[in-house]
């Protein structure tokens, strides 16, 4: 069950606080909501007090009429934590997400623990320079939806797994129409603001799947290896949506590398 957050500035994000522990934040992609994380906060929710949100224009937040940048995505967060209690918390951000995670440390480094990066790709690049053959078919196969709700699926998810959890087709076959908001929310996403990678210098694990055909894994690899303090991790036989494919194992990982103690670094350079 969600409840909205007031956080200021006609902003009320949709936000759902589970479990016991220190804060973790969780932060969903491009058309996604905090449901994506449904399968995986029963792992979390033991070991952190995980707090899944949807960003404006996304689920079922409150926000004003009025376009929005990255940067303001991570203000929004910080002000979630705050308004919670926290003045830090952990952060998961897969996929576009996590370039909302990589904002958030470049402007409020002293707000995060640890960062735990899932498939995303660099701040100041565009996915469709990276992987346009991808992007292509993901702009195709979304403008056919309901028909091609399968084809879709099989992009974000290897067609193995999904023969086995058929029902996961439903949610590209519900993706939502086109409207002002979706519009103004592809806006946000295609921001790509100029902070470089190996400006952060927190503790960050990156983690990617080795079918990912939305953000190629050696993108997510290239991004930590430009970052002084990332630990990247090749996840054998997973798409681009871990969350839902392999939850077990992506909240292994982060519990290990969240809970583990990490020398003292700078949170990123000014």
């Amino acid at each position: 069950m969600s409840e909205r957050i007031d956080i200021g500035g006609g902003v009320k994000l949709a936000c759902a606080v589970t479990g016991d522990g220190p804060p973790l934040i969780l932060m969903h992609g491009a058309e996604g909501s905090h449901r994506m994380f449904d399968a995986l906060v029963p792992h979390l929710a033991t070991n952190f007090t995980t707090i899944a949100y949807d960003q404006r224009d996304c689920g079922d937040t409150e926000n004003p009429i009025a376009e929005s940048a990255l940067a303001d995505l991570a203000d929004d967060a910080r002000a979630l934590m705050r308004s919670l209690g926290h003045a830090k918390a952990h952060v998961y951000g897969s996929s576009f997400g996590g370039r909302v995670a990589q904002m958030l440390a470049h402007r409020h480094a002293e707000s995060i623990d640890c960062l735990v990066l899932g498939s995303t790709w660099p701040l100041p690049q565009a996915l469709e320079a990276l992987n346009p053959e991808g992007v292509a078919q993901i702009q195709a196969m979304r403008a056919k939806l309901p028909e091609s709700a399968e084809a879709l699926a099989e992009l974000f998810l290897p067609k193995a797994f999904l023969d086995t959890r058929p029902e996961l087709k439903q949610i590209f076959r519900n993706a939502q129409p086109q409207s002002e908001r979706s519009l103004r929310r592809f806006r946000t996403v295609a921001d790509r603001p100029a902070f470089e990678p190996g400006a952060i210098g927190l503790p960050v694990l990156a983690l990617f799947g080795e079918l990912d055909r939305v953000v190629p894994p050696d993108v997510t690899e290239a991004m930590a290896r430009a970052m002084p303090n990332a630990e990247s991790l090749l996840l054998r036989g997973v798409g681009h949506a871990g969350a839902l494919q392999a939850p077990e194992i992506i909240a292994a990982h982060i519990r290990r590398f969240c809970l583990a103690p990490h020398p003292h670094t700078e949170g990123a350079a000014t």
